[in-house]
């Protein structure tokens, strides 16, 4: 737990009399967060956005321990995997927001009664550090089994899933396209290369951009952004194909301000919404929006494997518990 409070950022605008609060729970990288506020509160001028920033890990336990006497008004940049333990729990407002219809539809909530709509996808990429690997002889990965040779011990890094969505992406991926008993004795193998298991998905691509590692498991965007900023990395999607995510937001039941929180909802579905999402992500919920940076993969989005959110939100804890009781003494906290 104090690795994960040392990782709570709590940001807010001077309050205003005008303006009713409403406190939004997010996993977004902090960089998104300013232009995402400045946008709500020029569209809903009622409303002043308070963020409470944390990793996925964090905001997932915290909402569910918070069921009873919920703090937060919004979701918004939350993995779906969690929205859907919430939904499971009876958490979220059962709000269709205005123009969903428009969004592909694996951002749409699939369950009745409609509760979450998704913004983005990210997915799971090896950043490859081609200087680091030349010094060691290290030949670049094509294939997710690539990570086990003698030349990588001790020189990855991969985020821990108790914390890192991008790290729960990754481990119910092998799971899922392996099998469980193959998926673990991947994982097993995996675990002798790696050196620590960091807090969040953009740790372990910016140590391995900064020369300090191989091979950094992380997520496509922060890739991208770490090599259009001129880090030696080439961005590997391995061809046997790689686990994602999407993130999303829901309104939170229970709360007094819901009616406001819905047209904040109704924002985050539009398509300038999204064109804001598509600032940071290379695929977003409204089509024809995204602009990747060159450096972005062209291949990415093919080789995301066939994966079932649901599954993932059922058996996080199982999982967890297990990937902790196997690999949990190199975990590195923050």
């Amino acid at each position: 737990m104090p690795a994960a409070l040392a990782a709570l950022a709590l940001a807010a605008p001077a309050t205003g009399a005008e303006r009713t609060p409403l406190v939004a729970y997010t996993a977004l990288e902090p960089e998104q967060l300013d232009p995402i506020r400045r946008a709500v509160e020029a569209a809903v001028p009622e409303a002043e956005i308070a963020w409470l920033r944390a990793s996925t890990g964090f905001i997932t336990d915290r909402v569910l321990a918070e069921r009873d006497a919920p703090q937060a008004d919004l979701l918004l940049g939350v993995a779906a995997t969690s929205l859907l333990q919430f939904e499971s729990a009876g958490l979220l407002d059962p709000y269709r927001p205005a123009g969903v219809e428009a969004l592909r539809p694996f951002f749409r909530d699939p369950t009745p009664p409609y509760s979450w709509t998704g913004m983005d996808a990210y997915l799971g990429v090896i950043c490859f550090n081609v200087e680091v690997a030349g010094r060691h002889r290290i030949t670049r990965p094509s294939f997710w089994r690539d990570l086990l040779g003698p030349a990588l011990r001790g020189r990855i890094v991969m985020p821990d899933p108790a914390a890192s969505g991008t790290g729960y992406l990754l481990v119910a991926a092998w799971l899922q396209t392996l099998g469980e008993e193959a998926g673990w004795a991947y994982m097993d193998a995996l675990h002798e290369n790696v050196d620590a298991y960091l807090p969040s998905g953009s740790e372990p691509c910016r140590a391995t951009a900064a020369g300090t590692y191989a091979a950094g498991l992380s997520f496509d965007m922060r890739a991208a952004a770490e090599k259009a900023g001129g880090a030696p990395i080439d961005i590997v999607v391995p061809v046997d194909g790689t686990g994602w995510e999407t993130e999303g937001f829901a309104v939170v039941a229970g709360r007094p301000h819901l009616a406001l929180a819905r047209r904040v909802a109704d924002w985050a579905a539009s398509r300038e919404a999204n064109a804001l999402y598509a600032r940071s992500f290379a695929i977003v919920a409204y089509p024809g929006v995204s602009n990747p940076d060159p450096v972005y993969p062209l291949h990415a989005e093919a080789r995301m494997i066939r994966s079932d959110p649901a599954w993932m939100a059922r058996n996080r804890a199982r999982i967890l518990a297990e990937w902790a009781r196997r690999y949990g003494a190199k975990v590195r906290a923050r």
